[in-house]
């Protein structure tokens, strides 16, 4: 069989894999703390008909060689961690990572899980958790139902006014926490990461210190993706495929002449 057909087969399942990722950045535009992905491609083996530099002759080398490649694969899919824009919500449990860090995450089986969605909530019990699926804060804040007026400072300070208080309870300490190499992270669903041995130990502290992101009370961090972006590599990955396409219509139109010729 012609080895074009299996080259342009690799460059198709290559760039339906690109599409793939291409359309669930497209799909979490609007989803708060997200982080776009992008395919990571790789040539594959390559047949060496004839080394570079092996021997032309007694007294000279060949200075290019002969090597014919196998087509490419998707090696990868890099999370780009880069600051999505602030939106202001003036709902005072709505908090964004001004810079480097996470939210620990408490889930139901113990782990820990970490996220940029600042999205949060209490439960009947005043802990402070997640907007979606209800997972508590780490370390634990609760508010008391008879608080009024919550504030929370850029290092994460949590307080509020009780009744007949004059000045404000602190209520607890929000940490933030970071990796060495986010990328490695493994996204698991509900914008919610797990640690992985690529992501290297988390380091928790306060935030604003050690180069760990503020907190902003009453915003949100939006995705991260631009549409704009997202839409060109689309149309280049689309054109791709199209031409991989086009070699497989040009070699099966090749081996149709030879064999009504021959």
């Amino acid at each position: 069989m012609h080895p074009a057909l299996w080259i342009s087969k690799t460059g198709l399942d290559a760039k339906q894999r690109d599409i793939s990722v291409i359309s669930n950045n497209l799909a979490n535009a609007s989803t708060v703390g997200f982080k776009k992905s992008r395919a990571v491609f790789e040539d594959l083996l390559y047949q060496n008909v004839n080394q570079p530099g092996g021997r032309s002759s007694q007294n000279s080398e060949l200075p290019n060689g002969l090597m014919i490649g196998a087509g490419t694969k998707v090696v990868a899919t890099q999370k780009n961690f880069t600051q999505g824009n602030m939106i202001t919500t003036e709902n005072s449990l709505d908090m964004m990572i001004q810079g480097h860090g996470f939210f620990e995450i408490l889930m139901p089986d113990g782990n820990i899980s970490y996220t940029r969605n600042g999205q949060f909530t209490v439960d009947q019990d005043g802990n402070l958790v997640t907007s979606g699926a209800g997972f508590q804060l780490e370390p634990n804040i609760v508010v008391p139902p008879e608080a009024t007026g919550i504030t929370i400072s850029q290092d994460g300070e949590v307080s509020a006014r009780l009744p007949g208080q004059a000045d404000n309870a602190v209520l607890g300490q929000i940490t933030v926490t970071n990796f060495i190499n986010p990328a490695g992270l493994e996204p698991i669903g509900q914008n919610l990461f797990r640690e992985t041995a690529a992501s290297g130990d988390p380091v928790q502290g306060i935030p604003g210190l050690e180069g760990l992101g503020l907190i902003v009370q009453g915003a949100l961090e939006t995705s991260n993706v631009n549409v704009t972006e997202e839409l060109v590599s689309l149309i280049e990955s689309q054109r791709v495929y199209e031409m991989n396409s086009k070699v497989i219509s040009t070699v099966d139109q090749m081996l149709g002449f030879a064999i009504q010729q021959l």
